[in-house]
């Protein structure tokens, strides 16, 4: 009897993953990376060194999460998701350390809102993006953007704060407007059809 034997997941013994975390079949978790309870790794990913995963995070499949990211808590990234260094996903619109009243601030004194992160999409090196917001399918946002609102699938966002400058494609590449509304890839050939702020793909 034949069959293909599952792939191994490797840790690097300084990384601290929560025994309450899942990790997929496959995946990779580098140096000192924190992995905290309740967090949910897929098959095929590479978590970088000195990355942290905060409580429930959910990460899918084949997603690449690059060195001293910090991904907080209630973040979710789709599958094929690219997260550079130094990236930061944040979880509180309103940060204080103390209430108005001088208190030291708990976890009953503000609710966590997170960062979705749809398939395909790629945020670049020392990017934020402030929670609550949602980063659609295949779109890009340069290094160094601070987003603070919803990017639209395929789109390419950069600047701070971020603003739409471009499309992409699933190739990475910027498309390339063949005529009014209608953009191409340059690598790949796929096209795509403008309506408003939504771009689709369309036949090639």
């Amino acid at each position: 009897m034949t069959g293909h034997s599952p792939q191994v997941r490797r840790i690097h013994p300084s990384a601290e993953v929560h025994a309450q975390a899942s990790v997929g079949e496959g995946t990779v978790i580098w140096h000192s990376a924190q992995v905290r309870e309740g967090a949910c790794i897929g098959a095929k990913c590479v978590i970088g060194r000195g990355a942290y995963l905060g409580v429930g995070v959910r990460v899918g499949d084949r997603v690449k999460i690059q060195n001293y990211a910090l991904i907080y808590e209630p973040a979710e990234l789709e599958d094929g998701v690219f997260v550079g260094p130094a990236v930061v996903l944040t979880n509180d619109r309103r940060p204080r350390a103390i209430t108005a009243a001088g208190a030291a601030v708990t976890t009953t004194d503000w609710t966590p809102v997170g960062v979705t992160v749809r398939r395909g999409a790629s945020i670049g090196a020392g990017s934020v993006c402030v929670a609550p917001l949602v980063i659609g399918r295949w779109a890009m946002v340069a290094a160094g953007a601070v987003v603070t609102r919803d990017v639209p699938d395929f789109a390419l966002v950069a600047g701070n704060p971020a603003k739409h400058v471009g499309w992409v494609g699933r190739a990475g590449v910027r498309l390339r407007e063949l005529r009014d509304t209608v953009f191409q890839c340059p690598r790949t050939g796929q096209r795509y059809q403008q309506s408003g702020e939504i771009l689709e793909e369309v036949g090639q």
